[in-house]
């Protein structure tokens, strides 16, 4: 199951980052790591982006790094 697949008001744990190079770099940066939780905080109405809250903060993820994103 990967961040894109999760509804609105559910709290997840990162499993695992897929993506090589610089775009795992760039998830990694903003803080999601392996086992931080995420809270999806909204989705816009086409899908993209997705708004979640990571380490105290919020931050939005295109759909496409969202799907990278394994959690559990």
């Amino acid at each position: 199951m990967t961040l894109k697949d999760i509804k609105v008001g559910q709290t997840v744990t990162v499993k695992k980052i897929h993506g090589e190079g610089p775009v795992k770099r760039r998830i990694m940066d903003m803080g999601v790591t392996r086992g931080v939780e995420i809270y999806v905080r909204k989705v816009a109405p086409l899908g993209d982006p997705v708004e979640i809250t990571v380490r105290g903060y919020e931050l939005s993820v295109r759909k496409a790094d969202a799907e990278m994103i394994e959690v559990e």
